[in-house]
């Protein structure tokens, strides 16, 4: 018998003055959802307190004084904020996957957090690879954090925004059997190219794994986007980019893509439709020529692996 979930992308803003601002708004999304009888919700990338935009559209001469303030308003794991954030999960009997900047001591980290709908942080991960004007401002992830997770709504996994865009990464959450993919993109960023291509390419994971897809992106107010750069030529750099959207198994849309505003993407999620899709291709089952094709992931933290001089891989 087929079970089904709902699931649901937000496309919200964030508090540029308060990282409480923005918890609060995580929360109240998430009483939101509850009412709508929600099961699991995904947030955008880094979501809390903001996203760096100020690293896109300033000089890195200039990017001082903004990134020094998100350091000091970035939540640490664990904290108050993930505290707030699995009484917030338990209290709905809800999955969240919440996009973070995480502070660990001096650095700043992209990282995803999913919690089961029992409270319980099942995963804590960091982008592997931050992307062109992120690397002033993040570390670098590793691989120990790519993987899936056993939640109430089945198993899930999470890539961060051009994560997308490294085939070995998809594949080693293909390798565990993902049932729901959770994407996480900023929004308010690039233009309209960037949600074109964000389209192509969680429908294409969504083909190329047999999974769901949930993806979220952020939203910022003209006001916001005036006060991260006054300069009208330059403004079009933080518009468009928002494609918050739920992709089933075979690449089809579950409910109207958002693009613009704020709001919920809401769908159910008929899981019959993951063995219609596998039963033609499975890409790391009976489509997969294990003989001729792997994948090698070294597992280790990127603490560990700094303290050994080898290490243990997994193949895929």
């Amino acid at each position: 018998m087929s079970r089904t979930v709902r699931a649901a992308a937000a496309q919200i803003a964030p508090d540029l003055d308060s990282a409480d601002g923005t918890l609060a708004r995580v929360l109240e999304t998430v009483r939101d959802a509850s009412r709508r009888g929600v099961e699991l919700l995904v947030f955008p990338e880094t979501f809390v307190p903001y996203y760096p935009y100020f690293s896109f559209v300033l000089p890195p001469v200039q990017q001082g004084p903004a990134h020094l303030e998100l350091m000091q308003r970035a939540p640490t794991v664990p904290g108050p904020m993930v505290d707030a954030v699995a009484g917030a999960a338990r209290e709905a009997g809800m999955v969240i996957v919440l996009g973070i900047n995480e502070r660990d001591h001096g650095s700043l980290y992209n990282t995803q957090l999913i919690f089961d709908a029992d409270g319980r942080l099942l995963l804590k991960r960091r982008k592997i690879t931050p992307t062109y004007h992120e690397r002033m401002v993040w570390g670098q992830g590793d691989a120990a954090g790519l993987r899936t997770v056993d939640t109430r709504v089945g198993r899930v996994g999470a890539l961060a925004c051009w994560e997308h865009y490294n085939p070995l990464a998809r594949y080693a959450l293909m390798a565990e059997h993902e049932e729901i993919h959770c994407a996480q993109f900023p929004g308010s960023l690039v233009g309209p190219i960037f949600a074109e291509q964000m389209g192509v390419t969680i429908r294409h994971h969504a083909l190329e794994s047999g999974c769901f897809v949930v993806n979220a992106t952020g939203w910022l107010h003209d006001a916001q986007i005036r006060r991260l750069m006054p300069d009208e030529k330059l403004q079009g750099a933080l518009r468009g980019g928002c494609h918050t959207a739920i992709v089933s198994p075979e690449g089809k849309y579950l409910a109207e893509p958002l693009t613009e505003g704020e709001g919920l993407v809401v769908a159910d999620l008929d899981f019959a439709l993951i063995d219609k899709r596998k039963r033609m291709m499975d890409s790391v089952g009976h489509y997969a020529r294990p003989e001729l094709l792997s994948l090698a992931i070294r597992r280790e933290s990127a603490a560990t692996t700094q303290a050994l001089q080898g290490g243990s891989f997994d193949d895929c």
